[in-house]
């Protein structure tokens, strides 16, 4: 689902062969142990809080749950700013609306979606938040990548 995403990477560590370094107890609360790792928690990582009484392995075998997992934790998302592609409508609006706005427009409002997310809200707005914040940041990097101030 994500094998395209430069912005996300999946491992798998056998601690028995490869013990961790840190402040990790993996295996507390039941196996498997699922960590994630972004700017934000740095080395220490995050650890995945369930959101339905399934067992992880049954919660995030479920396409939806872990591609939700993923975006929110990963800042990313499998919307294509550049093609529309994996888009809902509603994402590609904002795109079209956006594609047009200046590089200092865009920072300007990565930084107030970046306040918004930080504040306790329903689930449905952070993801709507995340959403933006994933698309904006792919038009701010691509354009960068063509050196120009306009997107």
């Amino acid at each position: 689902m994500f094998k395209n995403n430069s912005d996300v990477a999946f491992g798998d560590v056998n601690l028995s062969q490869e013990p961790i370094r840190g402040n990790h107890n993996p295996g507390m609360g039941g196996w498997p142990t699922i960590r994630y790792f972004n700017k934000k928690t740095g080395y220490e990582g995050g650890s995945y809080e369930k959101k339905t009484s399934k067992a992880m392995c049954d919660e995030l075998g479920d396409n939806a749950y872990m591609r939700a997992y993923v975006e929110e934790y990963g800042g990313t998302s499998l919307c294509s700013a550049a093609t529309g592609a994996g888009c809902t409508a509603k994402e590609n609006k904002y795109i079209a609306q956006w594609k047009e706005k200046s590089s200092l427009d865009v920072d300007k409002q990565i930084t107030r979606l970046e306040k918004m997310a930080s504040k306790k809200m329903k689930a449905q707005l952070k993801k709507w938040i995340n959403q933006r914040l994933a698309i904006l940041k792919q038009l701010k990097k691509s354009a960068e990548a063509a050196g120009k101030d306009e997107l």
